[in-house]
């Protein structure tokens, strides 16, 4: 995305034999296109993925400016060669590329919000090529504080339908918590395949910024491997001593470092920690006005394994134990709205990564 030209690096996952039978039971393309990196699923009949594609083409990173076709130009550099062999599939995309700044704005639905509140929403642009692109919407929280998310939605329509146990949660009307680890953290409330509500912690660009443009960053060093004990303390420390909150608790990062009491390549995963346990301690308090504890949560995770891992350590320090990590979450949740519109007929068996 950072250059014009295929933008599909040579370690591109495709499936053995895609390019001969496999086109001959593709029955949809669906597209994950946020705002830095744009990955697309081939799928099978029967809802299995023959073949990913991903790129760094998303839609702030375009071959080109949008008004010289660049959404058509990335489109085209990852799925060019999967319609040329298998023409008329229906296509469908969800996540940054149907904001404002997008191929085309697909306006929010409100919550709560549930597979089909998404599906009537969906916006449709025709490409270059002929192809319909289907844009699934966000989900909009009115309120004094409006709260959005746009892909996050279809992840977690996915996670409802990850297997026997989440559907019959699902179906059963019961509340279930899950987070979106990330950029923009997301914690969602969903109830009977709903999105019932849901809150966003701006963790992972705060972290950034207080590394990168603050005098925290200067005696941080970049370690050589993730520093548990370094993170866990950090948790600790919002959890027991940050009662006045975070920009009271941050400022440690420098002065442990100052007093000899942090190394520089310590200092890192403790300030990530300490950002992690003061959003962990928000929603706890959240949960607190409703009755309702982290402890007595049975949660699901969606995201980067590696910082799902980092959650599930910060969370057991506030009592829940009891997590999942969802995986094909995604790929799940795009194949389960496309037959909801009717693009594809649902299959036995949920998607899947081939």
């Amino acid at each position: 995305m950072k250059h014009a030209g295929s933008s599909i690096p040579a370690g591109s996952r495709v499936a053995a034999g895609v390019a001969d039978a496999g086109f001959a039971h593709a029955a949809l393309i669906a597209l994950d296109w946020g705002t830095t990196s744009l990955r697309a699923y081939l799928y099978d009949a029967d809802g299995h993925v023959l073949a990913t594609r991903a790129s760094t083409a998303g839609i702030m990173n375009l071959p080109r400016s949008a008004e010289q076709g660049g959404f058509d130009a990335a489109f085209d550099d990852a799925c060019g060669a999967w319609l040329e062999q298998a023409s008329g599939v229906p296509v469908i995309a969800a996540g940054m590329v149907g904001s404002a700044q997008g191929w085309l704005e697909a306006p929010y639905v409100d919550a709560p919000a549930n597979a089909d509140a998404l599906v009537a929403g969906i916006v449709r642009v025709q490409a270059a090529s002929g192809a319909t692109l289907h844009i699934v919407p966000g989900v909009l929280q009115r309120g004094e504080l409006p709260n959005v998310m746009r892909g996050e939605e279809t992840q977690i329509v996915g996670a409802l339908s990850e297997d026997a146990s989440a559907a019959k949660t699902a179906a059963s009307g019961q509340r279930a918590l899950i987070g979106l680890p990330g950029t923009h953290a997301k914690w969602a409330v969903v109830q009977a395949g709903r999105i019932e509500r849901f809150h966003t912690f701006m963790t992972g660009e705060v972290f950034a910024a207080l590394r990168k443009h603050t005098i925290l960053g200067r005696t941080m060093v970049t370690p050589d491997r993730p520093d548990t004990e370094a993170f866990l303390h950090g948790v600790n420390i919002a959890r027991e001593k940050g009662q006045a909150g975070m920009l009271a608790t941050i400022f440690s990062a420098r002065t442990l470092g100052l007093t000899g009491q942090l190394a520089g390549d310590r200092q890192p995963d403790y300030l990530s920690g300490l950002l992690i346990g003061h959003e962990l301690s928000g929603l706890e308090a959240v949960l607190t006005q409703q009755q309702e504890s982290l402890a007595t949560q049975s949660l699901r995770l969606i995201g980067n394994e590696a910082l799902c891992e980092r959650y599930r350590l910060a969370l057991a320090r506030f009592g829940c134990t009891r997590v999942e990590l969802v995986k094909h979450a995604t790929e799940r949740g795009l194949w389960r709205v496309a037959c909801q519109a009717g693009l594809v007929k649902p299959a036995a068996q949920p998607a899947r990564a081939g």
